[in-house]
């Protein structure tokens, strides 16, 4: 047991940044701009904009994704929205599912579109957003950092499906952790309600990675874990 938790111990070290400097973290910011996509109003097929990663190393340890949706038009209807993130290795997070909409609204939150980034670890689900302390800027878009939707159920369900919805893990951004950041990348949004229409403006990624440790690092982990059981099994010699 207590070698067990000896190991356990030192790798969560090593996994936060506190061991040899081949494991530090490192954050790449990924900018699409002027994506400019109209998103067709009342129509399941919507638009997707795949973007491709190369040449990060690692595996991700986190991820953020900001949006803008802008309204068009008569304008936007924030409770309209569906939209997903995925990548080619099989990740896939819900960022919006027909905000505010439930059996008391069945239309959702109104409002003029997004300028928001979504993150596992912010305050508060953005499903419920009008729950909260919330900002609009002079475009009438919601701002801030919230939780992706993550309710992974069909945005046409009826709105009495969403007051019991709750947030899947498999529908959340953390569903990309372990994977190369070096990948297709697609962005899927569309509107499912008549009226208000908007555009996908632009979209970004915040993609941190931990390097997979490299030979020398692997020897000094192997001679610190072979010490220790010399020295606390001294009947054995380490393999």
């Amino acid at each position: 047991m207590k070698a067990a938790a000896f190991i356990h111990r030192l790798f969560f070290w090593l996994c936060i940044g506190a061991a040899p400097t081949a494991f530090a973290q490192m954050t790449t910011n990924f900018n699409f701009n002027s994506v400019n996509l109209a998103i067709p109003d009342n129509n399941w097929n919507g638009v997707q904009n795949s973007q491709t990663i190369t040449g990060v190393p690692g595996s991700i340890a986190d991820i953020q994704v900001s949006v803008m949706i802008a309204g068009t038009g008569l304008g936007a209807f924030n409770g309209d929205f569906y939209a997903e993130l995925v990548n080619g290795a099989g990740g896939f997070a819900v960022l919006l599912n027909r905000v505010g909409v439930s059996s008391s609204n069945s239309f959702g939150y109104g409002y003029n579109g997004f300028n928001v980034t979504f993150s596992d670890t912010a305050a508060h689900d953005i499903h419920s957003y009008q729950n909260f302390s919330y900002d609009i800027n002079p475009n009438g878009q919601l701002t801030g950092t919230w939780q992706p939707d993550g309710e992974n159920i069909s945005p046409l369900s009826n709105p009495s499906s969403f007051d019991n919805a709750m947030q899947n893990q498999g529908a959340m951004l953390s569903s990309f952790y372990g994977d190369s950041p070096n990948d297709k990348w697609t962005l899927f949004l569309a509107d499912l309600s008549q009226g208000g229409t908007g555009q996908l403006v632009s979209w970004s990624l915040d993609i941190t990675t931990v390097p997979e440790p490299n030979a020398t690092s692997l020897v000094v982990i192997g001679l610190i874990v072979c010490g220790w059981f010399r020295r606390s099994q001294k009947s054995q010699n380490c393999p």
